[in-house]
């Protein structure tokens, strides 16, 4: 979690569809798009370089949104990443007020070593959680320090920092821990079977 408040400079977009799009990003612009409680949904552009430095590796990032001469809290709800550029394209936003609680996706990171022998498979990537926009942790953890063989990590047992509540079924399975398969090597039956015709030629050969 981050005390530092992001602002961006955005101007409201009056132009719209994949041309205007193109042209925003071409001038270093992403198009954005802010919802609220109820009220107008606001079209934006944000400054590309300051939006892709406030929102990388966190999907929900809370930022300021500085325009006609206002300003807004907002949460970030959907990025939409160019697959070859890695590129911001788009931004989805929503409107929030200090102090509302939110609810999230968080990603899962596994902490600690499980039993030497063991190795372990993360379920599921993200955990839905109920926090205060403001206060939202950028990652959850899952712990396998020590755990055995059949053991597994839960959605009750996943490391939620104060203030944050879990609102998906506890016994959801986020990591398990099994024991590798060993691939044992057969040995190669053709051999035998491709001796036996050279023996027969070489039986005839002798007669």
């Amino acid at each position: 979690m981050s005390d530092d408040m992001i602002y961006l400079d955005a101007s409201v977009r009056t132009e719209f569809g994949k041309g205007a799009a193109r042209r925003a990003r071409r001038d270093g612009q992403i198009p954005a798009v802010l919802y609220g409680h109820g009220g107008d949904t606001v079209h934006l552009s944000l400054p590309g370089h300051a939006t892709w430095l406030a929102l990388r590796g966190n999907p929900n990032a809370v930022v300021t949104l500085k325009y006609d001469g206002g300003e807004q809290l907002a949460l970030t709800r959907d990025i939409q990443v160019d697959p070859v550029r890695r590129e911001i394209k788009h931004v989805d936003l929503f409107g929030i007020k200090r102090g509302e609680k939110v609810s999230v996706e968080i990603p899962v990171v596994i902490e600690g070593e499980s039993a030497p022998d063991t190795i372990h498979t993360l379920e599921l990537q993200t955990v839905l959680v109920n926090a205060e926009a403001l206060s939202l942790p950028e990652e959850i953890v899952a712990n396998i320090e020590g755990l055995e063989v059949g053991d597994a990590v839960r959605a009750a047992d996943l490391q939620l920092p104060s203030g944050v509540e879990l609102e998906q079924d506890p016994e959801d399975v986020f990591v398990l821990i099994y024991e590798p398969e060993i691939e044992v090597e057969e040995e190669d039956e053709d051999e035998g079977e491709e001796a036996a015709p050279e023996a027969d030629e070489e039986a005839g050969d002798e007669e």
